[in-house]
């Protein structure tokens, strides 16, 4: 038994005529008997009877009428009070920096107009700091590369990114304009995150894969400086495209690598679901609405969404 069918029938009691009670409903008068009679077949007994100027309700069909109004009444009741009531509490998040560029502000934003009462605290890192902190239960959800780390996380594969050279225009051996592949960019001076990250990770075994091995000219744990060095020409960088939104048109050479293993996947994690809040559960749902937003909309520079 559904709702629709109790309105259903309550607006064919009210008026005494089907044509009347669907036009007012907005359904095809077709529709509105073939649910009434799908109620009457679920209670086995008839609750109207058809006369010549329309349809009246039955002796069960009175007495269903009165409890129907009863239950209309509390499920209007429950709908009012669920909207009226705000969700609150807090909710603590993580986001890579390059992922942050792009995710940060539109996911901020979405909060504060779905749930205003709902405290965030954004904390952007490395990837494998989150996944310490996640692990420490500092964070309730975030945005990794990598899961070896996992203690009883829950996990969602959101986005795929390829990656990108960023460089100096006027740094010796940058191929010219135009896709590249990692044996192209060997010899470039390369400022990369430290080992234990997710990038790195994945530059080193797409490396590996090509029994080379990258010129590492500095490691550095974090965007803010490792940008400011690539814009003193101290050497090139390889990041996803997110890490070019704050470019803002800076005239530094971009290069798509079109190597085919080099793509970096964002994982959406989470400790377990029956540790998490109703305001983390409701976060972890509008960050990956949010992210998918963004994607569909081209505002996420090289990404695509996950197959599955």
């Amino acid at each position: 038994m559904e709702l629709r069918q109790l309105r259903y029938f309550v607006k064919v009691a009210e008026f005494g005529s089907m044509g009347r009670a669907a036009a007012d409903l907005g359904v095809v008068t077709s529709a509105l008997s073939q649910q009434i009679s799908r109620l009457e077949s679920e209670l086995s007994t008839r609750l109207l009877t058809r006369t010549s100027s329309g349809v009246v309700p039955t002796d069960a069909g009175l007495a269903f009428l009165r409890q129907a109004h009863l239950a209309l009444r509390h499920a209007d009741g429950a709908a009012r009070a669920a909207k009226a009531s705000r969700l609150t509490g807090e909710v603590s998040v993580g986001l890579p920096a390059t992922t942050a560029s792009v995710l940060a502000v539109p996911f901020l934003r979405a909060m504060r107009d779905r749930y205003p009462d709902v405290r965030v605290h954004l904390v952007e890192s490395l990837s494998g700091y989150l996944s310490a902190m996640l692990n420490a239960r500092q964070l309730d959800l975030a945005m990794v590369f990598r899961t070896e780390s996992a203690r009883r996380w829950s996990t969602l594969p959101l986005i795929d990114e390829r990656l990108f050279l960023i460089a100096p225009p006027d740094l010796p051996g940058l191929p010219p304009e135009g896709p590249v592949r990692l044996r192209d960019i060997a010899r470039l001076p390369l400022l990369l995150p430290s080992a234990s990250h997710g990038l790195r990770a994945l530059v080193d075994a797409a490396y590996a894969r090509l029994r080379m091995e990258p010129n590492l000219a500095a490691e550095i744990d974090g965007l803010d400086v490792l940008m400011d060095l690539v814009r003193d020409g101290f050497g090139a960088t390889i990041q996803p495209g997110a890490a070019t939104v704050r470019l803002r048109g800076e005239p530094l050479a971009l290069r798509q690598i079109t190597d085919r293993h080099l793509r970096r996947a964002n994982l959406l994690a989470s400790v377990s679901d029956d540790e998490l809040s109703p305001a983390a559960l409701a976060a972890r749902v509008l960050l990956a609405q949010t992210a998918e937003t963004l994607v569909r909309a081209g505002a996420w520079p090289g990404a695509t969404l996950h197959k599955s």
